[in-house]
C-alpha cells in the first residue's frame, strides 16, 4: 500500500501499520483518521489499537526494490501516510524492528521517514550515527512555532536526507538558521471538507527562503482554496479572506491545482550516492 501512489512526491507508499495520535494543529483535520474512519476502522487516539498487516503487505516493498534494481531506477516510498513511526507506544516496537529491517533489505529504495516526532527518532532507530544512506527523515512544519520546535531537532539527524513538510501550511515559516540542515521543502494546502486557506504570501516567502539557500522546493497543492488565477470562479462554492488579506475560493484541490505564480515546483533533493 500502495504501488504507484498519487501522492507527487513519492513513487509509492508503505504503512507498517495504521493509527495514531494528534498532536499539533496540522492534526485538527487530519485526512488519515477521516479514511480510516469512514473504512470503519478505530485507530486513532492514545487508547485506542492500532492496526497491523500480513507478511503478504509486508513483502511488497521487497518486490518494488527488485523493480527497482531492475530498472535502474531508484524509488521512493513514503511511510508512513496512515500513522506516524515513531509514536511512543511500547506496543509498536515490533513493527518497528520489521521495518529496520525492511529498509535495510531494499537499497534501491530511499524511505520518507516523516514524523512530528522528531524528538523521538534517535530513541527508536538502531543505526546510531550511521544511517543507511536509502533513509530521508522529515518532519511536519506547518507555522513558526512548530518549525522552531521540530528543526533543531530534526537537523540533530544523521540521515543522508532531512526534509520538512510544510503542509498543511498554516502559517508563514522562515527557515532561518535551520535551512542549511535541510535537503528539501514540501509545502502546500489543506483539502477536505473542513480545510483552512493558506495565504499565498506564505508559499511565496518560503519559496524564497528555499532559493536564497538553494535548496530544492516542491510545491504538492493549493488545497481546497486556490487565489483564483486562471480558474473559472463560476465554480467557486464559498470565499473567505486569507490571512494576508487575499482574496481565497473554495474550488477544490483538483481545480485549485498546483501552481504557484504560474509555475509547477517539482523539486527533489540533490544526493551525492558516492
Amino acid at each position: 500500500m500502495a504501488k504507484n501512489s498519487k501522492i507527487e512526491w513519492t513513487t509509492h507508499t508503505f504503512n507498517p501499520w495504521w493509527g495514531c495520535v494528534k498532536m499539533s494543529p496540522a492534526c485538527k483535520f487530519c485526512y488519515a483518521e477521516s479514511w480510516s474512519k469512514r473504512l470503519g476502522e478505530q485507530v486513532w487516539g492514545i487508547n485506542a489499537d492500532r492496526r497491523f498487516f500480513s507478511e503478504r503487505h509486508w513483502s511488497e516493498p521487497i518486490a518494488w526494490n527488485r523493480q527497482a534494481e531492475r530498472e535502474g531506477v531508484r524509488a521512493r516510498v513514503f511511510c508512513a501516510s496512515m500513522a506516524d513511526v515513531f509514536e511512543d507506544r511500547r506496543d509498536l516496537d515490533g513493527e518497528r524492528t520489521k521495518l529496520w529491517k525492511l529498509i535495510e533489505a531494499t537499497p534501491a529504495l530511499d524511505w520518507l521517514l516523516l514524523t512530528k516526532r522528531p524528538d523521538l527518532v534517535s530513541s527508536f532507530v538502531p543505526w546510531g550515527e550511521e544511517w543507511p544512506s536509502n533513509v530521508w527523515i522529515g518532519t511536519t512544519a506547518e507555522n513558526q512555532e512548530w518549525a522552531d520546535k521540530r528543526l533543531p531537532e530534526l537537523a540533530a539527524l544523521p540521515a543522508k536526507v532531512r526534509f520538512i513538510s510544510a503542509e498543511p501550511l498554516l502559517g508563514p515559516v522562515a527557515l532561518g538558521e535551520w535551512a542549511n540542515s535541510l535537503d528539501w521543502v514540501i509545502t502546500g494546502g489543506e483539502s477536505g471538507p473542513k480545510a483552512r486557506p493558506s495565504s499565498p504570501s506564505w508559499f511565496r516567502a518560503l519559496l524564497n527562503d528555499c532559493m536564497a539557500a538553494d535548496i530544492p522546493f516542491h510545491f504538492k497543492q493549493w488545497g481546497d482554496w486556490s487565489p483564483g488565477q486562471g480558474i473559472n470562479l463560476a465554480k467557486a462554492r464559498q470565499a473567505a479572506e486569507a490571512d494576508d488579506g487575499t482574496k481565497m475560493y473554495r474550488v477544490g484541490k483538483k481545480i485549485a491545482g498546483r501552481h504557484l505564480d504560474g509555475e509547477t515546483w517539482d523539486g527533489l533533493p540533490r544526493i551525492d550516492r558516492a
